[in-house]
């Protein structure tokens, strides 16, 4: 570990009052809900909520995006998230001249992948639910993307996740930890997630962390690993293989890149990156940037490699990154131990009941 990091967590441990300032707020907060002060509002259609406790990567897009592909054979979707980063404000409705700075980068990821999804962004969650549902009404089941802290909606099925390198367990509040939530909040999910779990992990270990979590008798633990895709050219959708005779350009702007750098170190023969902040704003400077890098790479089959999140932006430069040799790395959760079909049950299993109980 570099100088830097150990700076940087000793600057955050100089801000442990701040720390516990926040956490007060947030206690007092949850507090106000949990005895009805502050009420939550639910939707007459089965609503999912997909989040976290804590800031940082934990997978929330990926699972949004595993949700639609399980039930978009059967129900029509429709997607809610805030919209972060994003230049606009109020409720917006994806249409086919949207663009990331519009209604964020993940909302725009989304859109591009599934475009007959109804995606929506919009800051007061209640009355973006009550638009989308007047805009959309043919929508059966609505999945909140980064939903877990925004109270006002009350989920039917509440999924947690929980990165398995930074367990919420052993978090603490911002500034000084990640958490943006109280621990004992994870009582209200239906589901937790353990996610970017080792390909490896053991029954053992699982067990451990099963125990760690202390998940209530109607709680479900899951764990699942980080699963990368082929590439694919970013506007012809052309795909190609990975090989050890590659030399890319990785460029990120995401929160965590470790696990896609660790996956490409035994994919190609070497990568060079280019990092930038999460949700980074991509400029025209930053992709002549990326043009001269490419440039010094001397391999002559070199090119660039790029999330799907980083994509949703960097499609809005196409007149510049067209003649680019793009290529996008798609991921996705994979269930260990077998529990992509519990999971898969437990979420039909609300759906039916909710819709069961509706008819009654």
């Amino acid at each position: 570990m570099n100088f830097s990091f150990y700076l940087l967590k000793s600057v955050r441990i100089l801000l442990l009052p701040f720390s516990l300032l926040y956490g007060l707020i947030v206690i007092v907060r949850n507090y106000l809900f949990d005895k009805s002060i502050i009420h939550s509002a639910a939707f007459p259609l089965p609503v999912i909520g997909v989040g976290n406790l804590s800031v940082g990567g934990t997978g929330k897009s990926p699972m949004v995006e595993y949700l639609i592909n399980l039930l978009q054979p059967t129900y029509r979707i429709a997607t809610l998230s805030r919209g972060y980063k994003r230049a606009s404000k109020g409720y917006l409705l994806a249409h086919e001249r949207t663009t990331a700075s519009e209604i964020g980068d993940e909302p725009m990821q989304f859109h591009l992948k599934f475009p007959e999804v109804a995606v929506a962004v919009g800051e007061d969650r209640i009355a973006a639910i009550g638009k989308l549902l007047h805009d959309r009404p043919e929508s059966e089941v609505v999945i909140l993307d980064d939903s877990f802290q925004h109270r006002k909606i009350k989920p039917g099925l509440d999924i947690l996740l929980t990165n398995y390198n930074n367990l919420f367990t052993r978090d603490f509040y911002l500034p000084t930890g990640n958490l943006r939530d109280q621990r004992s909040s994870y009582k209200r999910a239906d589901a937790v997630v353990v996610t970017k779990s080792p390909n490896d992990l053991s029954q053992e270990q699982m067990m451990k962390i099963k125990t760690e979590l202390h998940l209530l008798p109607n709680q479900k633990a899951f764990f699942t690993t980080i699963e990368y895709g082929e590439p694919y050219q970013m506007f012809t959708k052309e795909k190609r293989l990975l090989t050890l005779e590659d030399e890319v350009l990785l460029l990120t702007g995401i929160a965590n890149p470790d696990p896609l750098k660790r996956y490409l170190s035994d994919k190609v023969k070497r990568y060079h990156e280019m990092s930038f902040n999460d949700h980074h704003n991509f400029t025209t400077n930053d992709l002549n940037k990326v043009s001269v890098k490419l440039d010094d790479i001397a391999a002559p089959g070199k090119f660039i490699l790029t999330t799907e999140k980083d994509a949703a932006r960097l499609i809005e430069f196409n007149e510049a990154v067209i003649p680019m040799p793009l290529y996008v790395l798609p991921v996705r959760h994979r269930f260990l131990f077998g529990g992509g079909m519990q999971f898969d049950e437990l979420v039909n299993n609300f759906i039916e009941t909710f819709q069961a109980r509706k008819t009654v």
